[in-house]
C-alpha cells in the first residue's frame, strides 16, 4: 500500500530529506509518497524489459551513447513532483548539460530520455493519470505504461480488461497512445530495432 508523508515540501526539501534506508519514495504534488515494495512478479517484467531495451540499443548501434541508470530522479516542470521511473533510457551526450545529474542523479531535461517506462502495480492511477500529465508537459518524447496485470481502469485498457502495453508519443506537444496486447509487435517511435510481442512480457508476469 501506497503511504503518505502529508506535510507539503518542496523537491529542494524532498532531495534533501530522501533517507537511506532503501525504501523508495517519489514526490506528489509536495507530498512525500513511500512507494510500494515491488513484488517478484514486477520486477522479474522490469528486468525482462531492461535486457530487451539493453538488446536493442546494443544492435542499433546505441551503446555508450544511450545509457539505462540504475537510479534517477525525474523532476516535474512545475517542480512539485519528482519521480523515480521502473526504466529511464537517457542519452548521455544530453544529460552533460544536466545540472545536478552527476551529483544527484536527477533529471530536469526532456531532452536527455530517451524512454520512460512504468510497470503498473497497484497504485495504477499514477502511472495513468499523473506521470502521463507530468511528462507530457515536460515533452517527454515516449512514455510507456506496461499493464502486465490488466490492473488500470476500464476506460484505459478496455473492457473486458486485458494485459495492455500503452506506447504515448509526444506529438504537436500532446500525447497519442497506441496499445498492444497479445500476439501484436510492439512499434516504438525510438527504438526501431526493438523486436517484441506484447505477449512475451505478459508471459513472464506470469511466470512466478
Amino acid at each position: 500500500m501506497v503511504q503518505s508523508l502529508t506535510q507539503t515540501v518542496t523537491f529542494e526539501e524532498f532531495i534533501a530529506w530522501y533517507p537511506n534506508t532503501g525504501k523508495r519514495y517519489e514526490l506528489h504534488d509536495g507530498v512525500i509518497v513511500e512507494m510500494p515494495k515491488p513484488t517478484g512478479t514486477h520486477s522479474n517484467v522490469t528486468g525482462f524489459l531492461i535486457e530487451e531495451l539493453i538488446l536493442t540499443i546494443v544492435q542499433m548501434g546505441k551503446r555508450g551513447i544511450w545509457t539505462i541508470p540504475r537510479e534517477s530522479i525525474v523532476k516535474s516542470s512545475n517542480g512539485k513532483s519528482g519521480y523515480e521511473p521502473d526504466i529511464i533510457v537517457l542519452e548521455q551526450e544530453a544529460i552533460k548539460a544536466e545540472p545536478r545529474w552527476q551529483k544527484e542523479s536527477i533529471i530536469e531535461n526532456a531532452q536527455s530520455v530517451k524512454l520512460i517506462v512504468e510497470v503498473v502495480s497497484t497504485n495504477w492511477r499514477d502511472d495513468y493519470f499523473k506521470k502521463r500529465a507530468d511528462y507530457e508537459e515536460m515533452g517527454v518524447f515516449e512514455y510507456w505504461i506496461v499493464d502486465y496485470a490488466a490492473l488500470g481502469g476500464r476506460n484505459f485498457i478496455g473492457s473486458p480488461k486485458q494485459p495492455t502495453v500503452s506506447v504515448y508519443q509526444l506529438v504537436e506537444g500532446e500525447y497519442q497512445v497506441n496499445q498492444f496486447r497479445g500476439n501484436d509487435v510492439i512499434i516504438s517511435p525510438t527504438f526501431s530495432g526493438l523486436n517484441l510481442r506484447a505477449e512475451q512480457i505478459f508471459q513472464v508476469g506470469q511466470s512466478l
